[in-house]
Parts: structure tokens; C-alpha cells; sequence
């Protein structure tokens, strides 16, 4: 609990940046600037989420690391990602205007959204660099089993944008802009304090740092196949976000600020699920270091108690107080009144995902990343062949009939390779 604590609270100030972005631009007086930011922050987050193994593969090899108290292991870890992580994010700058365009091609939103989304990504693509390295550092310090510097960089961060956006949309006049500006200035602050937090909590670390070391490829072999396969299973999960906002998009700007706000609430609970998972992959990493497999396994189902009662808290407020919920993203009536017709799928993503949450943590752990991309890709083929083979009368529906199988999908899957896997562990 000493780490799922502050990871939980972490992870429940990381999707506030996306709720609160979403809220000021319900409140500009269109529904256009909810799919604007909607668009523009998948745009980002296409780029992001391939690179997501700076943080996922880092954890878990950095807490097995930990474990089996090898310094010079921790030490590469931090030199490969972090390398990696400046390089990514300065292609993505330089690569800028061809990324905007195929992504905005491939998302085919409304003109008008699609003019405000550019906005955005050309404003927001400066932070590119900050946010990869923050990933891994965040990553690295996990496995290192401290969770409480990613929640204070995480709470920062989210503060920063708030005062930053404000000011940025309100008292500069900026408008749409402000929101794009607020997000890059906070990012930019909380690598900083990131590198900080590294160097004064780690300083035997920070001191061995020597980032020409980690173009030295020996020895690097089992990061970058772990790397490998959590970047394929990111391809896989690309494919279905982006699918799903694009058809979500076809289906106008209404229903597009619909889904948004439905996805922000999934983000919610699932930032706020990771920080349980996230503790798995601190717990059971060190314990898989350290070759104690009965602690991991009793690790294992304390994660499944705890989040069953998230599950169940989330279920109850989404079908209790769906109304109330939507109107603080929007004062739209129609965007309000479209999006009650979908509210029980709120409740029941909850349901279907909750041990999809808790694997990825366990399986980032044990660094089982094959098992997570077999899982991913499996549920990737049942979500398009559930929405190809709806009827059109379901309209919306439909995709998100197609999202609960993709959810529960992963969940059985992994599910079932786990028992193959540890079901002689006791």
C-alpha cells in the first residue's frame, strides 16, 4: 500500500489534464473545440502510446533490477530509455507538419474540427521531448519502488496547466490556443522537476549516469525485446483508438463530443486502475528478482481484491449520476441530451476491463510482454469483426459494442495465459 497509494493518486491526476482541457473547451460555445481537443490529444497520444515501453519495459526490468539489488542493472535501464526517449521526441518535433497531416487524414474529422485540432498538435508537439523522458524517468523510479515522485510530478504538473490555461485562455485572450499552451508549459516543468527528483533521491545513480554508454548495445538485448513487443502491442492499440475516433467522427460532431467525454470517464477509471497495477509491476517485479514466487503470487490476488472495490465504486456512480457527470464537461443541451443514450456503456467498460488492468501491471512486473501483445492482438481482430459485421441501425452503438469486446477479450486472454503460465505457484 506504501506504493499503491501514491501511484493511485498519481494516476487519478494524470487523466485531469485531459478532463480538464476537455472542460474549458465545452465552454467556449461549440461542440467543435470537445472534439478539437479530442482530436488533437489522440494525435498526441498516437505518438506517445508506441513509446509507451519507456515507462512499461523500464518499470519492470528496473524493479526486477531492484530485487536482485544490482545497481549497474539499474543504471543501464535509466541510460537506454532515457536515450531513447530525447531521440523520439526530437524526431516528433522535427517531423512535425508530414505527422499532422497523415494523422489528421487518417482521423478525417469535420473541417472545422480539424482546423482547431492542427492548432493544437502544432502548439503541443514542442512538449514531445519532455513528456517521452518524463515517461521513462516515472518508469525507472517505480521500479525503483518509489512512487511518491512520479504523484508529486503527476499533481504538478496538472496544477501548472490549470493556472498556466486559465490565464492563458481567460486574461491573454488566447481562446482555443490557451488550452494547447497550458499543456506545454506544464510538461516542460515536470521533466525538470523529474531530472531533479532522480538526482536528489538517487544520487549514487544519477552520478554513474553516462548516456554515451547506452548507444553500447551489449548486454541491452532483453530491453529491447521486451521494448519490442510492448511497442507492437501499442501499434495494436493505436489501431483501434484511432478507428474508433474516426468512426465516432463519421457519425458527426455531436456524437463525436459524446464519445469523447464517455472515453475521458474510461480514462478516469483506468488512470485510476493503473495505480493499483502499477504497484503490481513495483511488487511484483522485486519479488520476480528476487525469484520469491509464492510473494508474488499472494501480490497477485491482492491487486484483483482491491480493484474489484474500484470496479464497484465506479460502477455505481456512472449509472447513478450519469446526468450530472456529462454536464460538467458541456453546458450544450444537445451534446448532454445525445450523450444519455449511451451512458450504461460507462458502467459497464468497469466491468469488462478490470483484469485487463491488473495483467498489464502484473505481466510489466514479470516482464511477460509477449503474453501482453498476443493478448492485445487477439482483441484487436474480435473489435473489427464485431463492428464490421453490426448491423448500421445500431449507429453508435455498435463501436461501442466492438470496444467491450476488445476490453474483455484482453482480459481473457491474459487471464487464461497467467493460469497456464503460474497455477502451480501457490
Amino acid at each position: 500500500m506504501a506504493i499503491s497509494l501514491p501511484a493511485i493518486i498519481a494516476n487519478i491526476a494524470e487523466p485531469l489534464l485531459g478532463l480538464f482541457d476537455t472542460g474549458i473547451a465545452g465552454h467556449l460555445g461549440a461542440p467543435q473545440f470537445i472534439g478539437a481537443v479530442a482530436v488533437g490529444a489522440m494525435m498526441m497520444n498516437v505518438l506517445y502510446w508506441n513509446f509507451g515501453f519507456l515507462r512499461m519495459s523500464t518499470s519492470g526490468i528496473t524493479a526486477q533490477a531492484y530485487g536482485s539489488g544490482s545497481q549497474q542493472a539499474q543504471v543501464d535501464t535509466l541510460e537506454r530509455s532515457s536515450i531513447i526517449a530525447l531521440i523520439a521526441g526530437l524526431a516528433m518535433v522535427a517531423l512535425q507538419v508530414p505527422i499532422k497531416w497523415l494523422l489528421l487524414w487518417i482521423m478525417a474529422p469535420s473541417p472545422e474540427v480539424s482546423a482547431l485540432a492542427g492548432t493544437y498538435f502544432t502548439i503541443v508537439v514542442w512538449g514531445a521531448p519532455a513528456v517521452l523522458l518524463t515517461m521513462s524517468l516515472k518508469g525507472w523510479m517505480l521500479g525503483m519502488q518509489d512512487s511518491r515522485s512520479p504523484m508529486v510530478i503527476s499533481i504538478g504538473v496538472n496544477v501548472l496547466n490549470v493556472i498556466v490555461s486559465l490565464i492563458a485562455v481567460y486574461w491573454l485572450e488566447m481562446g482555443f490556443k490557451g488550452v494547447a499552451v497550458g499543456t506545454l508549459a506544464s510538461v516542460w516543468a515536470g521533466v525538470i522537476y523529474a531530472l531533479w527528483c532522480v538526482s536528489k533521491k538517487f544520487p549514487a545513480i544519477a552520478s554513474s549516469l553516462r548516456l554515451s554508454r547506452a548507444f553500447n548495445f551489449e548486454g541491452s538485448a532483453r530491453f529491447f525485446k521486451v521494448s519490442g513487443d510492448i511497442f507492437v502491442r501499442c501499434i495494436f492499440m493505436l489501431i483501434v483508438n484511432l478507428y474508433f475516433i474516426r468512426a465516432g467522427a463519421g457519425c458527426g460532431d455531436i456524437v463525436l463530443a459524446v464519445n469523447t467525454m464517455m472515453q475521458q470517464l474510461f480514462h478516469l477509471y483506468s488512470y485510476f486502475m493503473d495505480g493499483i497495477a502499477f504497484a503490481g509491476e513495483a511488487v511484483a517485479g522485486k519479488y520476480y528478482g528476487a525469484q520469491d514466487h509464492r510473494s508474488m503470487h499472494r501480490c497477485v490476488r491482492w491487486l484483483f481484491v482491491w480493484s474489484t472495490a474500484i470496479t464497484a465504486i465506479f460502477v455505481i456512480a456512472y449509472s447513478i449520476f450519469p446526468e450530472p457527470i456529462f454536464a460538467m464537461f458541456t453546458n450544450d443541451a444537445n451534446v448532454v441530451i445525445e450523450a444519455m443514450r449511451y451512458h450504461w456503456w460507462c458502467s459497464l467498460v468497469p466491468v469488462v476491463s478490470m483484469a485487463a488492468f491488473v495483467w498489464d501491471g502484473v505481466f510489466i512486473g514479470v516482464t511477460a510482454s509477449r503474453g501482453m501483445l498476443v493478448a492485445v492482438a487477439v482483441a484487436c481482430v474480435v473489435f473489427f469483426v464485431l463492428y464490421l459485421s453490426l448491423p448500421a441501425a445500431l449507429g453508435n452503438h455498435s463501436l461501442w459494442i466492438a470496444f467491450m469486446g476488445f476490453l474483455s477479450t484482453r482480459s481473457l486472454v491474459q487471464t487464461a495465459l497467467w493460469l497456464r503460465r503460474w497455477r502451480s505457484v501457490t
